[in-house]
């Protein structure tokens, strides 16, 4: 991770397949395309890759959070619960609906715990959003049986974790939607890009109009189409798509040696006494995209971030202290705050159903390490890197 580590001649020859017809949007103009449709060519390939009935690509991970809710029929007054460790789209999605985000607490998987997840259920709940954070999932069964108990959607955010799967099923299709993102630092990547998968065809007729301002596609006449509902620009053009589709050719091979990164580190790191590893869900699959490993406590974990940046090793994250990804940083969510005004109903729910403070989520997060594994690293490269860490954390837990 990421898919741009390396881009080559296969994502070359898509773009240069939608500059030569000169066709950049994804609908209409149909006699210039010479029969080139890039982005249908990515939703087929999903969908088929996702095992699902439908993929319905769009301009970003943030809009297919967003399709996903609008089209389930998710809005004002609704909430939606989802983890406290994620990235800010996830609550950015849901407040853009109108309806209101319900922070819970993660467990030993960095993800939502399901015992937090019951805990915080009204009879405004309408879905469950668990985001299958760095590479690896929540403990899908228990939150699908939840989800089954009350009627609740559940709606996998899986941005960060394309490739893994769970139950035998790839990541994403396990729910009523899988959510992903293709940015420029994903596993695979459109530059700017994401999609929705599902296997219910009114939410896929739903999602192929609300991202086109509403339009309903029907027939060859683009200014002659009517629109059903209101709509938003959330189309990817085809340049972004045409090279998601090379890159999703690509995607196995880029499990594999995200695999093989990740074994090789995990092996040095598993020889340092003091150090734990995430829980991976009983039959998952992470996608190998971050290494997550314990630390004894806060401070130890704080330090060994320090002591692995000066020794030179990039791409080991504190999440605890992150801006954009855990809650301890979110004044603005919390407040909340916005350079429009928002209705004073979402703004007092938001303050009343979600607290300033998760001791349950801390005392995961702060002892948390997690490392990016990357593509482009030879084999020899992964493992002069596992022996400096295994020696910097040894040396830290030692003193």
């Amino acid at each position: 991770m990421p898919g741009f580590e390396l881009f080559g001649d296969a994502e070359k020859k898509e773009v240069q397949d939608v500059l030569d017809n000169g066709v950049l949007m994804r609908y209409g103009f149909d006699g210039m395309r010479n029969g080139h449709w890039k982005t249908r060519e990515l939703e087929e390939a999903l969908a088929k890759r996702m095992q699902v009935s439908h993929a319905h690509v769009v301009s970003s991970g943030t809009t297919a959070l967003t399709t996903a809710l609008a089209v389930a029929g998710i809005g004002h007054g609704d909430e939606v619960i989802i983890p406290n460790f994620t990235f800010v789209a996830t609550f950015e999605s849901i407040m853009m609906t109108g309806a209101i985000p319900v922070m819970a607490d993660i467990d030993d998987t960095l993800t939502l715990d399901p015992s937090a997840v019951e805990a915080v259920i009204t009879e405004k709940t309408k879905a469950v959003m668990p985001v299958h954070m760095c590479g690896s999932m929540a403990d899908l069964g228990a939150l699908k049986k939840i989800c089954d108990t009350h009627g609740l959607l559940l709606i996998e955010d899986a941005c960060q974790a394309i490739g893994g799967s769970y139950a035998g099923k790839p990541l994403g299709s396990y729910g009523d939607f899988g959510c992903f993102s293709f940015d420029y630092v994903k596993t695979i990547t459109c530059g700017e890009g994401g999609a929705l998968i599902t296997n219910n065809a009114e939410y896929q007729t739903r999602a192929h109009m609300f991202t086109d301002h509403g339009h309903d596609h029907i027939g060859n006449d683009r200014g002659a189409e009517a629109h059903p509902f209101l709509g938003y620009n959330f189309r990817i053009s085809e340049l972004n798509a045409a090279v998601g589709l090379a890159q999703l050719r690509r995607l196995d091979d880029f499990i594999s040696t995200q695999k093989r990164n990740y074994e090789l580190i995990r092996s040095a790191l598993t020889e340092v006494d003091g150090v734990s590893f995430r829980r991976i869900p009983e039959t998952g699959i992470p996608n190998y995209s971050f290494l997550n490993i314990f630390l004894p406590d806060e401070a130890t974990a704080s330090r060994s971030a320090i002591a692995l940046k000066e020794a030179g090793v990039d791409g080991c994250f504190y999440w605890y202290d992150n801006n954009w990804h855990y809650y301890r940083k979110w004044g603005h969510f919390q407040k909340p705050e916005s350079i429009f005004p928002l209705n004073s109903e979402m703004i007092d729910r938001i303050k009343d159903r979600n607290s300033n403070s998760y001791p349950n989520s801390d005392k995961w997060m702060g002892r948390n390490i997690s490392i990016l594994i990357k593509l482009s690293w030879s084999e020899q490269e992964v493992q002069d890197r596992a022996m400096k860490m295994a020696e910097v954390l040894s040396q830290v837990l030692i003193s």
